[in-house]
């Protein structure tokens, strides 16, 4: 690692605004207070949030060999700075970037950072944020100073805040939209930032901006708040949506208004601010989200007080008083290439990576990151190239890339080479193999399988067999996250997958539940539901066969979604049935290590069955049947049998408490009531149940759903239940898995 830069104190003086250099002061001082224990945890872990300053993950997903196990997992420069007083091991600073708009010495600054304090690797997330590993709480100040001298900040990057506001990259060049949202997604980030009304939500409050409603540069439709551009009569304005997201069970955005004038944009994000700040709930944070609060008042009460709540805020001349964005202009005339050059590899990434802006003889052109991750020498390349084809007229991607906007057609040749020197000429940007994944194991402390693993691996396998050059296939997304928290957005994929793990004889094996039914066009315009998990070790085998099918028997122009519900989601879990079986340990040890972690993936030995075949416990059939319960549930909706989806769903959740019930040996009437009351006091009341990071919300999902099993319920209501049924099911299995290695009670 590189020592700190012994300059950058001289260069800041005078570049940092004087409230941001006093918030950073501040907090620099409640970090000395908490080391000598004079703040509490619980409070500066707050505080550290707000600065997006987060703990992670450090053992590579099974154990903890910290530094080593990184080093082996991805051959790293030593991440060693010496102890660390406050965390058991570094953690990572995420960094706002509002609509993912960046420049050269901005991109210099990052690549400095990454090497002096991280690992020399910049990721960029799913909302166009950029994030720094393996940074050490103290650094942290030191790292916000030299970012807040370049103009950016990682206030309220994290904890109960507005979080990054993002937007479509191509805003301003694209060729679909209303108008240009950039403006007006950078007031709305400027305006919330620190606001006196977005300092007591109870959990995080997201918005995105998109010119259009039919591409997914922005999903408007996962976020709390969601503006999709309009022109009405020569005006312009917003369709909004509240209340979306994704997370373990996700909500679809409800339409709040068909259009709102931009000059309300502002005042209304306001109030609805106050609304969510005054009526959202605060103690149960699995229910904090703006989405339930929507679902609870109801959507025309909720707009009627946030209306109301209009109606009644003071006039603020920040409402029309836009802040000023440098205006973009191209650095070059514009000038069509007439002919492609002869340079390997060109065609393919110029069909792929370039779009034709609006603006005659201009290009966007996507630099595709797998994974996402960056090194500092290819930001400092990056920023050369910036300045050197670009007014520096950058931004990230919702899908982890970096575009570079404003490019003159003519100069694309000598661009591609230059990308070609640092290693950033990947072709395939918005094609199946331009993957997203969540940190998954390799960082997030919530990680159940390796996301990042399966998402390189998955990328190199659709790269040899040329699935990019398959029309029929190619535009497909595949998604990734390493537990159900959604972070990959498995939901709206095509092909989704989030981490799982079975047990079987003792041993843990990574799984990934297998996604089908979602849709990120249209704004992220429908959500997928699980058909059954797959041994990570067969995930490539599953795309593989789920794709070759669709090549096969697709109809015409028939989309991938159309064909789905086509077949129906009986005929896919038939389709992947044989993938899901894991041989036994001593038969394949490979299943029960993750992609590129050979570590063994297990939970403890318990010793292997010396007869003929396997001994299968009991729970073990009883929790299949919940899970293919579950399912029949799913199939019950695809047939609009609303009633019959919701009943099944209910009754795979009060089955499969009732298998650790009789597992356990703990006796239990079995009436529906019985065993409710007698679940809640052995597994939730002691918290036996509680998933490590879950907690009980898994096991309120299940109350909630007894509670309301003789309501009639709408369809997306059913989905829900059909979503939460499926988590349940799972902790139910994580449960097992975890009271396996205790002696059950007789």
């Amino acid at each position: 690692m590189k020592q700190s830069n012994p300059h950058w104190k001289e260069r800041l003086a005078g570049q940092i605004p004087p409230l941001l250099a006093s918030e950073i002061d501040i907090f620099e001082n409640e970090i000395a207070l908490r080391l000598t224990g004079k703040i509490d945890e619980k409070v500066f872990a707050e505080t550290r949030l707000r600065r997006g300053a987060y703990g992670q993950r450090y053992d590579n997903g099974q154990r903890n060999d910290g530094i080593e196990a990184r080093k082996l997992a991805y051959g790293r420069a030593d991440l060693t700075k010496g102890p660390n007083t406050l965390w058991d091991a570094p953690g990572m600073q995420r960094i706002k970037i509002p609509f993912g708009g960046l420049n050269a010495t901005q991109l210099e600054v990052l690549a400095e950072l990454a090497e002096e304090y991280s690992d020399g690797i910049a990721h960029i997330t799913t909302r166009q944020d950029v994030q720094l590993h393996f940074i050490h709480i103290e650094d942290t100040p030191s790292v916000m100073r030299r970012l807040a001298a370049v103009g950016i900040t990682t206030r309220e990057a994290c904890g109960n805040t507005v979080r990054n506001v993002t937007s479509c990259p191509l805003g301003g060049v694209c060729r679909d939209e209303a108008f240009d949202v950039t403006p007006y997604a950078h007031d709305c980030a400027q305006f919330l930032l620190g606001h006196p009304d977005t300092q007591d939500f109870g959990r995080k409050f997201k918005i995105a901006f998109s010119g259009c409603e039919t591409n997914p540069c922005a999903l408007v439709r996962i976020h709390d708040l969601g503006c999709v551009a309009q022109v009405r009569d020569g005006k312009r304005g917003f369709k909004v949506y509240v209340g979306g997201g994704l997370g373990t069970v996700p909500y679809q955005a409800k339409l709040f208004d068909e259009f709102l004038p931009v000059e309300e944009l502002l005042p209304l994000a306001q109030a609805m601010a106050r609304v969510f700040a005054r009526l959202g709930e605060k103690k149960n944070r699995n229910a904090a989200r703006m989405k339930f609060l929507v679902v609870k008042l109801g959507l025309e009460e909720f707009k009627r007080l946030v209306l109301e709540e209009r109606a009644a805020l003071p006039t603020d001349p920040r409402w029309t008083t836009p802040a000023v964005l440098p205006e973009e202009s191209p650095l070059h005339p514009g000038a069509l290439l007439q002919i492609d050059p002869a340079t390997p590899g060109f065609t393919t990434w110029k069909s792929d990576n370039v779009y034709q802006q609006r603006q005659e003889g201009y290009a966007t052109v996507t630099v595709a990151l797998p994974l996402g991750d960056l090194t500092a020498d290819q930001l400092r390349g990056l920023a050369d190239i910036a300045r050197a084809y670009v007014k520096e007229t950058i931004r990230t991607t919702v899908e982890q890339n970096i575009v570079l906007r404003w490019v003159s057609e003519s100069d694309l040749p000598a661009l591609y080479d230059a990308l070609s020197a640092l290693g950033l000429n990947a072709a395939g940007a918005g094609t199946i193999v331009d993957i997203t994944a969540c940190p998954g194991t390799d960082t997030c402390k919530l990680g159940i399988s390796s996301s990042r693993g399966l998402a390189g691996e998955l990328r190199e396998r659709l790269a040899e067999n040329g699935a990019a050059a398959d029309d029929a296939i190619r535009q497909l997304r595949i998604k990734i996250s390493g537990c159900f928290n959604s972070c990959g957005q498995h939901h709206i994929a095509d092909l989704g997958f989030y981490g799982v793990s079975r047990n079987k004889s003792g041993f843990a094996a990574p799984h990934f539940q297998v996604v089908l039914g979602g849709q990120w066009t249209e704004n992220a315009g429908s959500y997928g539901l699980a058909i059954g998990a797959v041994p990570s070790k067969r995930i490539p085998a599953t795309v593989t066969r789920i794709t070759a099918r669709y090549v096969q028997e697709r109809q015409s122009s028939e989309t991938f979604q159309a064909y789905i519900r086509r077949i129906g989601k009986a005929e896919c879990k038939l389709m992947i049935q044989d993938l899901t079986e894991v041989p036994p340990y001593t038969t394949d040890p490979s299943f029960y290590s993750d992609w590129h972690d050979p570590r063994v993936f297990t939970l403890g030995d318990m010793g292997i069955g010396e007869c003929a075949g396997e001994v299968i416990s009991a729970i073990d059939f009883q929790l299949t049947a919940c899970e293919r319960e579950a399912f029949e549930a799913q199939l019950a909706l695809e047939k609009k049998d609303v009633s019959q989806a919701a009943k099944l769903a209910y009754e795979s959740m009060l089955h499969g408490a009732a298998a650790l019930l009789t597992w356990r040996k703990l006796g239990y009437d079995h009436t529906p009531d019985a065993i409710v009351e007698r679940f809640r006091e052995q597994f939730f009341d002691t918290q036996v149940f509680f998933d490590p990071f879950a907690g009980g919300k898994f096991a309120q999902y299940f109350f909630r759903a007894h509670e309301r099993r003789n309501e009639a319920r709408g369809e997306e209501s059913a989905h829900r239940l059909i979503e939460e049924a499926q988590l349940f099911i799972e902790a139910c299995h994580s449960c097992y898995a975890r009271l396996s290695l205790q002696p059950a009670k007789v």
